[in-house]
């Protein structure tokens, strides 16, 4: 497609949507942030017509009307007939000649590897693991939650610590210090009176999330109870992995394994040496890594690879990303 092409890059997440005009040279022409993009909880349309005020707040500030290539990174898109029904709504946007819709966990594993062969699991508020292979196979789950067989992320963790919590205190379960430190956090005397304020809505059910900081703080403190949680959740990161690693048959080669997300990105020190240590044992060629970068660089490089950027290309993007 030469250098006249322009990607127009897509990274939607459910709490925020970053959008960035590359042109085939790695340029950045102009970038947009606007709100998530939660189709089932508002609705296809409305979604897209969010996701529509980023892109033209986009485009206009490079002043086009439409691109060659869409390289879309969505939140929400799991199964591939729901990457062809995305695919099929932005198209018909007419923003770009083609499109390529993909979940937004492929954006965090390309913002961090130099072609498309890794592996990257996300721990944000749930967790996910993708895999691709320069050959074109990639490797995914579900990623729905508990019936997916998924466990962890920072919500199940906050659900697990307060299960234990809750146990303790009453007695059905051996004593934790989780309960008493996770009532302190919302300056509550006790785990009742949080469960209390979160049944009432004196305490929003969304600030649960903050919970999870305050159970790696515990571990850290040495709680047992506390410690084994992170380590279940090591356990999970890496056997997400090793099956994606296996799938592709990267197993035995050396291949980068991203670590994205809040929870993984805060670089908790249980938690992380935990995943080395048990990628050292079952996957010992695995090359784990923390990757911080902006997953919009990662659909910026998604969609550079669909238009054959030139060599020098992505280095000239991560420049732009600071990366």
């Amino acid at each position: 497609m030469g250098l006249t092409a322009r990607v127009l890059a897509i990274d939607a997440g459910n709490s925020k949507t970053d959008v960035a005009i590359v042109t085939a040279d790695g340029e950045v022409l102009a970038t947009a942030r606007g709100a998530g993009f939660r189709p089932p909880a508002v609705g296809l349309d409305t979604a897209m017509n969010t996701l529509a005020d980023t892109v033209t707040q986009a485009l206009t500030t490079a002043g086009l009307t439409s691109v060659t290539h869409v390289s879309a990174c969505l939140a929400n898109a799991d199964f591939p007939v729901e990457e062809d029904q995305l695919a099929t709504e932005l198209r018909a946007r007419a923003w770009g000649t083609t499109v390529t819709v993909r979940n937004d966990t492929f954006a965090i594993l390309r913002a961090g590897v130099a072609e498309p062969r890794g592996v990257a699991v996300v721990c944000g508020a749930g967790i996910n693991c993708v895999g691709m292979h320069p050959d074109g196979r990639t490797a995914r789950f579900p990623a729905l939650g508990r019936v997916s067989g998924d466990w962890g992320g920072g919500w199940g963790l906050s659900e697990e610590a307060m299960w234990h919590a809750s146990r303790a205190e009453d007695g059905r379960g051996p004593a934790t210090a989780l309960s008493r430190t996770l009532p302190a956090h919302f300056g509550l005397p006790s785990v009742y009176a949080l469960i209390k304020a979160l049944h009432l809505g004196q305490v929003a059910q969304s600030r649960r999330h903050e919970l999870t900081p305050v159970l790696f703080a515990t571990a850290a403190d040495g709680d047992t109870i506390a410690r084994m949680i992170v380590d279940r959740q090591a356990e999970e990161v890496v056997s997400m992995a090793v099956v994606a690693l296996t799938r592709l048959d990267l197993v035995d080669e050396p291949t980068p394994v991203l670590l994205g997300g809040g929870v993984l990105a805060a670089e908790h020190p249980q938690l992380n040496t935990m995943i080395q240590n048990l990628l050292a044992d079952r996957a010992p060629k695995a090359i784990p890594q923390v990757v911080t970068a902006s997953p919009v660089l990662g659909a910026a490089l998604l969609g550079l690879d669909g238009v054959g950027a030139r060599e020098g290309a992505q280095g000239r993007l991560r420049a732009h990303f600071g990366v």
